[in-house]
């Protein structure tokens, strides 16, 4: 069973690899664990892990389906949020590159492991913008930054998001409020709202 902390779940059985896509791709923007965004790891426990979710009962089924994921050209694997592995969906691969400058090249660059033969692990990367598709690239040009802010609201730094409604309203004086403007923030799974 592939779940979040209230409202989300997903069945993790007989197609695992498709179930934890699907959670990608319907959360956008996915931790492999911890927060503040959707975590794989905890939904596929069910709960919130404490330390490593290696050591957790699901750590092998949290494992096969981490490596779908991975494996998915639906997915960009990189360091986005708080330089933890984060799995980003294809369809909002537009807006992450057109906010791109406030991430940084470096937490876009597309990243994996390899295993030497010798059992050593290898990281490996692509640095942003080079794994960028030509379509995605096209669409992230016609997407207005007010659409990519709300796309990715919840992992904009909040610094980030007054300095892009700033230059905004720099621009379009009339405006009354920001396109964030009333979107909640991250919170941790099973966090309640102040």
């Amino acid at each position: 069973m592939l779940k979040t902390s209230s409202t989300t779940s997903v069945e993790l059985r007989p197609n695992k690899s498709k179930k934890a896509i699907a959670f990608v791709e319907r959360h956008g923007v996915v931790l492999q664990a911890a927060c503040p965004v959707p975590s794989l790891a905890e939904a596929i426990a069910g709960e919130s892990i404490r330390g490593s979710w290696w050591g957790h009962a699901k750590g092998r089924e949290i494992f096969r389906a981490s490596r779908a994921v991975c494996e998915s050209p639906e997915v960009l694997v990189c360091k986005l949020v708080d330089n933890k592995v984060t799995y980003v969906h294809r369809r909002v691969w537009p807006a992450l590159i057109k906010l791109a400058p406030r991430f940084g090249n470096e937490r876009l660059a597309k990243v994996w492991e390899e295993h030497t033969n010798t059992g050593a692990h290898l990281s490996r990367q692509i640095p942003f913008p080079e794994w960028v598709p030509a379509d995605i690239m096209k669409e992230a040009e016609r997407l207005s930054t007010s659409k990519a802010e709300r796309i990715l609201s919840a992992v904009l730094p909040e610094k980030s998001r007054k300095a892009g409604r700033r230059r905004m309203e720099t621009r379009r004086p009339s405006l009354q409020s920001s396109p964030c403007q009333g979107q909640p923030k991250a919170q941790a799974p099973g966090q309640r709202r102040t």
